[in-house]
């Protein structure tokens, strides 16, 4: 048995998704198992087959998947997990998304948009999910979008606290990238002890990753700034927040993510760019092709493993969502 049996009634089983199996054999490891084996594979037209190889009826499953691209393929590889997990008789079923997916589309900007980050919620609840993991939302209403628990955790400490070891955090600004990021970065300023400064831009709802930079909020003249944001996608937006801090007069720019999507050009952007340092998490995985000089990659996976070890022991999680553990 891979799992971790705790009682003669109570078995832990953990299982990996093929988005990024890498991570769950990480949080196993601090979990002390193993990821529980499991055929997954793909029909000639391109549909998901799944087969636990263990029996898994009465034992507490915790389902880690990656969602990076192609992420439509690993959140229908999740939600047929969480099926055939249901139907063999899984006694709790946890989905561990670190990167929720659609967590974006949270809200109908114009008319006739879907809510897909709620439609997500529901999807896996229907496939038998009792309980979801995450890190750093992009927004926390996503919370209240499950009719069950959603352990909404953060990777503010591990991020905050690998600033700090740079030293010299008297001299530091911490940068909202923009009006919606503010709570988030007041947090930092919390933790850190820093000042805070906010950049004003106005996104364009009919374009997909456009977003003009206008004016600094703040003093960030002669000192080390470091944007803070949820995640890093194409990197425009944050590169021109930098570019905007540098015109202001900012000595240094770091920037602090937790989920480094990078897609398309963004690479290129951020290693062509003037930003010293970008910090990111491994919530989804950074392949060769996405990595370069400038980058940090921090593990969530001893996070990850004691919110499960919590969840499984019925204890309380409520110090990962603010870092206090």
């Amino acid at each position: 048995m891979t799992g971790l049996e705790i009682t003669s009634h109570k078995t832990l089983m953990l299982f990996s998704g093929r988005g990024f199996p890498e991570l769950a054999e990480e949080v196993a490891e601090h979990l002390g198992c193993q990821p529980s084996p499991v055929t997954l594979y793909d029909f000639a037209n391109g549909e998901t087959y799944c087969r636990f190889e263990e029996s898994v009826r009465g034992c507490d499953a915790f389902l880690v998947q990656s969602h990076t691209v192609p992420i439509n393929t690993w959140v229908m590889e999740q939600l047929i997990m969480c099926d055939a997990l249901k139907r063999a008789s899984a006694k709790r079923i946890t989905v561990v998304a670190p990167f929720y997916p659609y967590s974006r589309q949270d809200k109908k900007t114009l008319a006739r948009e879907p809510i897909s980050a709620k439609l997500m919620a529901d999807l896996f609840r229907a496939a038998g999910a009792n309980r979801i993991i995450a890190i750093d939302l992009h927004t926390p209403q996503i919370q209240g979008y499950l009719d069950a628990p959603l352990d909404h955790l953060t990777a503010l400490p591990l991020l905050s606290d690998h600033i700090a070891a740079r030293g010299d955090v008297d001299n530091v600004t911490i940068v909202s990238p923009d009006a919606g990021r503010v709570r988030v970065a007041e947090k930092y300023t919390d933790r850190l002890g820093t000042p805070l400064a906010i950049i004003h831009k106005r996104r364009d709802p009919r374009v997909a990753n456009d977003a003009k930079v206008f004016n600094v909020v703040g003093q960030v003249e002669g000192r080390c700034c470091v944007l803070v944001d949820d995640m890093i996608d194409t990197g425009g937006t944050i590169v021109k927040a930098a570019d905007a801090l540098f015109d202001q007069g900012a000595a240094e720019v770091l920037v602090a993510a937790t989920h480094g999507i990078f897609s398309g050009p963004a690479v290129d952007r951020l290693k062509n760019s003037r930003i010293s340092e970008v910090i990111v998490t491994n919530t989804l995985p950074v392949t060769p092709d996405k990595q370069f000089d400038k980058l940090t990659v921090l593990s969530v996976a001893p996070m990850l493993a004691n919110a499960i070890r919590a969840v499984f022991d019925d204890s309380t999680v409520s110090g990962l969502f603010d870092g206090t553990n």
